[in-house]
């Protein structure tokens, strides 16, 4: 089977092509997934599959989809977002009657599309800014079309599927004035600059497989790229558990505040 001198070549390769350096992911869970993929493939070491997918535009983007794990939904983890639309967002807007917000990692777009359904709601006069980035081209590309299965949509109230959706084809198309309200942009979180002065980030599961140095370092970037008082919402399975070391303060369950 592939040894540590193929892995670390094709690494190498990786990055030299995706930008996306698996050295900041968990080793054994990142070969785990490939080696999967090999074996369906047929592909002995990982630079015999990377020459399979090296020049094959279709299957190196799937190849990065499958590593990046696009699985969401609207208002995942309902009862936290209930929390961020009772108490969160109204505390924000006591400070900045409008927001500056970024969905880090938003996959198919059904993260920022439910924060700007909840704004619209809390503030139908206002329209602020929702930056929603990915990693992934192809899967940015599915979040601006904003076409969604039934499953995808299962957490949306009913008025608010009859306010923001039409239904085609048994899909789900986000209404044009949601869409507009969103601003997708592909960003690399653990290569490129971040921005600054957010009032409220999302990142959420994101970061399942990354190292915990990885991690470490990009909650740190995000407590910079906050506003003093801004928030970090987090998944559910990725509480801080150091995030006084990097300055937050706990606000509420996988919510951290920058202080004032």
């Amino acid at each position: 089977m592939a040894d540590e001198r193929d892995w670390e070549l094709f690494k190498e390769k990786f990055k030299a092509k995706s930008q996306i350096d698996l050295n900041q992911y968990k080793a054994n869970q990142m070969q785990r997934r490939i080696t999967n993929l090999m074996t369906r493939n047929n592909a002995k070491t990982y630079m015999e599959f990377f020459k399979l997918i090296e020049n094959d535009s279709k299957r190196f983007s799937d190849f990065v989809e499958y590593l990046t794990i696009n699985v969401s939904e609207f208002f995942r983890t309902p009862e936290k977002f209930s929390e961020l639309e009772a108490k969160v967002i109204p505390e924000l807007l006591k400070k900045n009657s409008k927001l500056n917000i970024w969905s880090a990692g938003c996959s198919i777009g059904a993260e920022p599309y439910s924060l700007a359904m909840i704004l619209n709601d809390l503030t139908p006069h206002t329209r602020h800014r929702i930056l929603a980035t990915d990693l992934d081209i192809e899967i940015l590309e599915k979040a601006k079309k904003g076409v969604y299965t039934t499953n995808e949509v299962k957490n949306i109230s009913q008025s608010r599927e009859k306010g923001h959706f039409k239904l085609e084809n048994d899909k789900y198309i986000v209404s044009e004035d949601i869409k507009s309200r969103i601003e997708f942009k592909r960003h690399n979180l653990l290569l490129d600059k971040f921005e600054t002065g957010f009032d409220l980030i999302l990142c959420r599961n994101v970061v399942i497989y990354f190292t915990e140095e990885a991690k470490d370092k990009l909650y740190r970037r995000f407590f910079e790229a906050l506003k003093p008082g801004g928030v970090l919402f987090v998944g559910g399975t990725e509480a801080i558990l150091n995030f006084r070391d990097m300055g937050y303060v706990s606000y509420l369950p996988f919510f951290y505040r920058k202080p004032f």
